[in-house]
């Protein structure tokens, strides 16, 4: 009987119950009716066992150095350093603000909050030199799923909590995925304006002066990925103390060395990393608590006998869970989803020879590009919410690039060394 808990999840979320609702109710419902008392119990108590561990304060110490640099106006510097990389290409400022996303994926590791920070600044930007407003949400919700793969990356640091990998040897497996979802990105931009004769014409190359005064001012906020993975791959700290390392960084960045942003703004900026983290945090307990009764109903079980009776090729299964987690992604969160089917679907694999950090990258890409991706991409909503612009309209617009991100998520399944080179090079996998 317990497992009527997994259609009884999805009726909920359809029926617009929150996400952190959905994953308590549906189990518990299945388990008072089912009669057991103790197993009851467990389910509520494993609610705060799952937000009780170390590796995940990593989560709202991270939060909490993006919204510091975002509110120290780091992202204005990001954004005039792009302009003065890439803003003399064809659809320029589009450019610019794919490789704004790639460049603040190494502060902040969420989508929401690239897309919230750049979408702010760029979109109204985009619109005034010309670009339609919907293409312009288009690429900042696009892009900003980069976010997420590139390191630092909270999905990551969850996966790794679940499924007892190393966070380490999941960042450098997300750095080359990351920057080919950009790379691809910036293609198709570039056909797009070619194609499109009404796009803005091409601006002045910057000057190498300008170029060298635009890197200095981003020098220290792009010293804060080289310092958080150079201190994690260095052995120096582990990634929740890097975290603690990249706030404290953050702060003195801000506060002392720009003079961007001043101690009144510090509560502000408090309050909103610390509502953004017991948000992810609520999720991952409720989450945890929902996975204890995945364990109990032996769905894992029945699931994979299922898997295996459609085909015993791995190639065949990869398209499969691809799929799976495409649709899965377009309706429920990144985080929440992997803790649930984490556990189901890594053993699957793991024992047909994928490797374990391959699949959370797959699994991790997937989930992220599914936030984009309508019809209830999550960032589709905030990009809305920051352009104006009505979400079935930005869903249209942003067809072309979804895309690509599918196609890279094809290159990542079918050629594991894209995600495996860097860990393997530098010794965190075998």
């Amino acid at each position: 009987m317990l497992v009527w808990f997994l259609p009884l999840f999805l009726v909920l979320l359809l029926l617009g119950l929150p996400v952190f609702f959905a994953l308590l109710a549906a189990p518990g419902l299945m388990l008072a009716l089912n009669g057991d008392g103790s197993d009851f119990v467990l389910l509520y108590r494993n609610l705060y066992n799952g937000m009780d561990s170390f590796p995940l304060m990593a989560i709202p110490f991270f939060m909490l150095a993006g919204e510091m640099m975002n509110r120290g106006g780091i992202t204005s510097r990001l954004v005039e350093f792009s302009q003065a990389c890439v803003g003399h290409f064809r659809a320029g400022l589009a450019q610019v603000n794919i490789l704004s996303s790639m460049l603040f994926a190494g502060l902040s590791g969420s989508a929401v909050a690239d897309t919230s920070a750049l979408g702010s600044m760029l979109i109204p930007a985009m619109e005034r030199e010309g670009y339609t407003r919907k293409f312009a949400a288009a690429v900042t919700a696009a892009s900003s799923v980069i976010g997420p793969i590139i390191p630092p990356s909270g999905i990551m640091i969850i996966y790794a909590y679940v499924m007892e990998e190393s966070v380490a040897a999941l960042f450098l497996a997300g750095i080359v995925p990351g920057v080919l979802v950009g790379l691809g990105l910036m293609i198709v931009t570039n056909v797009i304006a070619r194609r499109a004769p009404d796009f803005p014409p091409l601006k002045r190359k910057a000057t190498w002066p300008e170029r060298g005064q635009a890197s200095l001012k981003a020098f220290f906020p792009l010293l804060t990925p080289v310092i958080i993975l150079g201190g994690i791959l260095g052995g120096v700290f582990t990634p929740t103390e890097a975290s603690a390392v990249a706030v404290a960084y953050a702060a003195v960045v801000s506060l002392f060395l720009l003079r961007s942003m001043t101690w009144r703004d510090l509560p502000d900026v408090l309050l909103r990393s610390a509502i953004a983290s017991s948000v992810v945090l609520l999720l991952v307990g409720a989450a945890l608590s929902f996975k204890t009764v995945v364990a109990l109903s032996h769905a894992p079980e029945a699931l994979a006998a299922f898997i295996l009776t459609l085909s015993d090729n791995p190639l065949v299964l990869l398209l499969l869970i691809n799929i799976l987690l495409f649709i899965v992604g377009m309706f429920l969160d990144a985080g929440p989803a992997i803790i649930i089917l984490g556990p189901i679907l890594g053993p699957i694999f793991l024992e047909m020879g994928v490797h374990p950090v391959h699949f959370a990258i797959i699994m991790s890409v997937n989930l992220t590009v599914g936030l984009a991706t309508p019809p209830m991409g999550l960032v589709l909503f905030v990009a809305s919410s920051v352009s104006g612009e009505r979400v079935e309209t930005i869903a249209r617009a942003i067809l072309p690039f979804l895309a690509v991100e599918v196609f890279v998520i094809g290159l990542i399944t079918y050629v594991p060394a894209i995600s495996l080179a860097m860990p393997r090079l530098l010794g965190f996998v075998q």
